[in-house]
């Protein structure tokens, strides 16, 4: 059982880490090109949200014919549990957290970007990120907790 729990905690721990490397590195590293796959988070999610309050309109109906910031994130999502298949393998419950960390992940950002009053009071973090003036862009990485901001010091408290 100690085991399992172990497994469990790393998986959280790991899905932190990975949302908060993708983030950083990957959606504002790579996206920051205007031609690369990745630039969709900036250039169409952020700036949505920066017109909208936070709210981001592509999130209102999951319509998976029309391609656009929420299928993009889901394709992502997807290849993520595919990636990590083997995984259940070799670390079951490691593996389960990840995908619950993964369902998680959505559902918050999804409902965020519907509800900024309640992304206020359960995303802090995320919401700071996203209406924030250049310097707080730079951090705030996390999305589902903001663990890996705290433990690296890229959490950014916008007042």
């Amino acid at each position: 059982m100690l085991l399992l729990t172990m497994q469990f905690l790393l998986g959280l721990l790991y899905a932190n880490a990975g949302e908060w490397l993708m983030h950083k590195y990957i959606l504002h590293g790579l996206g920051a090109k205007p031609t690369s796959f990745w630039a969709y988070h900036l250039h169409e999610h952020h700036a949505v949200c920066a017109r909208c309050a936070m709210v981001d309109p592509g999130y209102r109906a999951i319509r998976l014919s029309v391609w656009n910031t929420q299928t993009k994130e889901l394709a992502v999502l997807l290849g993520l549990v595919l990636l990590h298949l083997p995984l259940l393998l070799l670390l079951p419950a490691m593996a389960w957290s990840l995908y619950l960390s993964l369902a998680l992940y959505y559902y918050k950002h999804r409902r965020g970007h519907l509800d900024p009053d309640w992304a206020r009071r359960h995303l802090r973090w995320h919401y700071d990120h996203h209406l924030c003036q250049q310097a707080a862009c730079s951090g705030n990485w996390c999305v589902t907790w903001p663990w890996c901001d705290y433990l690296l010091g890229t959490r950014i408290n916008m007042p």
